[in-house]
């Protein structure tokens, strides 16, 4: 569907958290399109991914987002292409597609804060605003005067989150931390790949050793837990009147969602290592290759056997039914510990039908199971199209802009649907004169010292 802006919606300068439940009760029920976090303002200097992920996720829920970017460059993602979003002829616009992903329904301002006066102006602008988000290096926002020890004594409700590779403390923390060594530093690339010494149908060796995960997981994880966080910190600041500062570290997060193969290690004292497309602790649970295609190619299906009675239903419709009484594969410990025996006899059983028909009884037999897709498939699946999740504009560059939308479907409190802000400080004079009061002819004077 085609997303256009809210009319009705406004940003009210200098609004701070607080209202009693019953007066908030009152304008949610005045405005039955209100977002959840409407009145909330945020000073966005992060830049990239993780920051930005988060502070999209609080303004897709209503809040108040100033981006604030450099002077004639912005948010370094505007340049991270192609692909560049495309204008109505067909020539590259100055939008990445990365940048779009990742700023919906935000305010661009541009600011110098490497110059006093533009610190003065972040200064000033903190003093009407609930959250400042920022991911500089260690030390960085204290040079600058921007630090949450600076900035309390302006707002002392604020809520400040630092978003690095190594946190704020700790032998590591002036190093720059990237997604990607942190996927390996954290332990996420010794348990993703194809397990060493694994061999393919055909005799030949799977390429083993470390993979990272196709998309910036530490990155993404961190800005969610960072979201959670600045939420959890203005529910404080509305009971007490005070801020805290948020210290999230990529390493940290990576550590965090090591989840079940973290507590396998410090339970058991045994290092897991890569096991493919297969689960550590639960056969079968893998991607099974299939019947090929009609046209020759290789095809496959991931199944997902949770438990003894699925496990069961499984043996029975693929004409196995022994398997599921023998007692090494009854229970699932029992095939865990004889995984190198039973997932050979599976291999033999799957490749005697095609995806489709395997599929089809799978689900049919409620065993869980799954195709995989390309990403061409998974905007082309019928159940993705009819959950909304994919969000289209009327963009000035191109007509019909579509980005990935919003997973959060709230009845009371809808996310927003406005699109990136097109242009770099497309909302300076909005913004400065909105919040600040400032008149042209000073944000003008700003203009010309290159401050804005």
């Amino acid at each position: 569907m085609i997303r256009t802006p809210f009319i009705d919606r406004h940003y009210v300068p200098g609004a701070r958290p607080g209202l009693s439940l019953s007066a908030e009760t009152a304008e949610v029920t005045q405005n039955p399109r209100m977002n959840s976090l409407n009145g909330i303002r945020i000073l966005d200097l992060s830049r990239v991914l993780a920051g930005p992920w988060c502070t999209q996720t609080l303004a897709d829920l209503g809040a108040d987002v100033i981006k604030i970017e450099r002077p004639g460059q912005g948010d370094d993602t505007r340049g991270w292409g192609p692909p560049f979003l495309q204008d109505a002829d067909g020539r590259d616009t100055a939008e990445s597609a990365y940048f779009l992903a990742t700023n919906r329904n935000k305010r661009s301002v541009t600011c110098d804060i490497a110059s006093p006066g533009g610190q003065a102006l972040v200064r000033d602008l903190v003093r009407h605003c609930d959250v400042f988000v920022e991911n500089f290096k260690v030390g960085d926002m204290a040079r600058y005067g921007l630090d949450y020890a600076s900035l309390r004594e302006v707002n002392p409700s604020l809520v400040y989150c630092s978003i690095t590779g190594f946190g704020q403390t700790g032998p590591y923390r002036e190093r720059a931390g990237y997604d990607y060594a942190v996927q390996g530093m954290g332990g996420l690339m010794s348990v993703t790949g194809e397990r060493d010494g694994q061999v393919d149908a055909l005799g030949e060796p799977l390429a083993g050793g470390p993979q990272k995960v196709g998309i910036a997981v530490a990155d993404l994880f961190t800005g969610m837990y960072a979201t959670v966080g600045i939420l959890a910190a203005l529910r404080h600041a509305e009971r007490t009147g005070q801020g805290q500062h948020l210290d999230m570290a990529l390493l940290d997060t990576q550590v965090a969602v090591l989840a079940n193969l973290g507590a396998n290690y410090l339970v058991s004292g045994q290092v897991p290592r890569r096991a493919g497309n297969a689960h550590q602790n639960i056969v079968p649970y893998q991607v099974f290759e299939v019947a090929r295609r009609p046209d020759g190619q290789p095809d496959h299906v991931i199944l997902a056997v949770g438990n003894d009675s699925q496990f069961a239903r499984f043996c029975d419709l693929a004409g196995q039914p022994e398997l599921a009484t023998d007692p090494r594969f009854a229970r699932n410990a029992d095939r865990v510990r004889h995984r190198e025996t039973l997932v050979p006899l599976l291999e033999i059983v799957m490749k005697t039908r095609g995806k489709a028909q395997w599929l089809s009884a799978l689900e049919a037999a409620k065993v869980p199971c799954g195709a995989i897709n390309d990403l061409a498939e998974v905007f082309a699946d019928p159940h993705v199209q009819a959950r909304d999740m994919v969000d289209e504009w009327a963009h000035p560059h191109h007509a019909g802009l579509r980005l990935v939308a919003s997973p959060l479907k709230m009845s009371g409190t809808p996310v927003r649907h406005d699109m990136p802000p097109p242009q770099l400080g497309q909302h300076t004079e909005q913004v400065l004169a909105e919040v600040l009061g400032l008149p042209s002819e000073q944000i003008e004077a700003l203009r010309q010292q290159d401050i804005i």
